[in-house]
């Protein structure tokens, strides 16, 4: 009697082992970007400065969550040979709203961020989620799976950016960091002008692909 009070307390919960399981398995085990490798472009593009890439995070968290919900909700009205133009779609409509609330909220971030916000409709991230794990599973379990892999991309995303605007800008978010911290002991911070460059962010990605696979003990175990 105990042991079934227990399993009824259980299962009871809001979000079960497994829900839990879709929400952190994207955060470092089977990260989109470090272990997956997908959505490698706008990683590259936007990691430049921190601003851009939360704004960036945020978006598609928001996209990848509710094209996830969406789609899981009609994946039985979907007729198969259709169901990737219905994917687009669904993802294009959200986009759009990502581009109308950030043009009126936040115009600067808009100008910026336009081309890469729209990239988001063929982001993988988005497709992959959509067609490997909302079409077939129910409408909760794709809402968590889609704010797990939107979570997943955006921590990676930020921390890169952290990166490098820290070394090639001495800044964090536009605010001076580097040249009072080194102020302190007398000294001068040398921007790091290669830091600052697109071709950085490949060697960030790769030193944060390479860390992961090599801490992760889950991962080394695989290996």
């Amino acid at each position: 009697m105990a042991e079934t009070t227990v399993e009824t307390k259980k299962k009871s919960g809001l979000l079960g082992k497994e829900d839990i399981k879709l929400l952190k398995d994207p955060l470092h085990s089977d990260n989109p970007i470090t272990i997956q490798v997908l959505g490698i472009c706008s990683a590259l593009a936007v990691t430049g400065s921190v601003t851009k890439s939360l704004v960036m995070a945020v978006a598609l968290i928001f996209v990848c969550a509710f094209a996830s919900l969406i789609i899981s909700i009609l994946r039985n009205s979907i007729p198969s040979s259709i169901r990737m133009i219905v994917q687009l779609l669904v993802i294009a409509g959200l986009v759009q709203i990502v581009e109308i609330v950030l043009g009126a909220f936040a115009y600067t971030a808009y100008v910026e961020l336009s081309v890469f916000i729209g990239l988001i409709i063929t982001n993988c991230i988005v497709m992959g989620r959509l067609e490997a794990f909302a079409m077939g599973n129910n409408p909760k379990q794709a809402l968590l799976d889609g704010i797990g892999n939107g979570l997943g991309y955006g921590w990676i995303l930020v921390a890169m950016a952290v990166v490098r605007e820290l070394f090639g800008k001495g800044t964090f978010m536009g605010w001076e960091i580097m040249n009072p911290l080194f102020a302190i002991v007398g000294g001068e911070y040398t921007l790091n002008n290669l830091m600052v460059l697109p071709a950085s962010s490949l060697f960030v990605i790769g030193i944060f692909i390479w860390v992961q696979r090599n801490v992760d003990d889950e991962l080394v175990d695989k290996s």
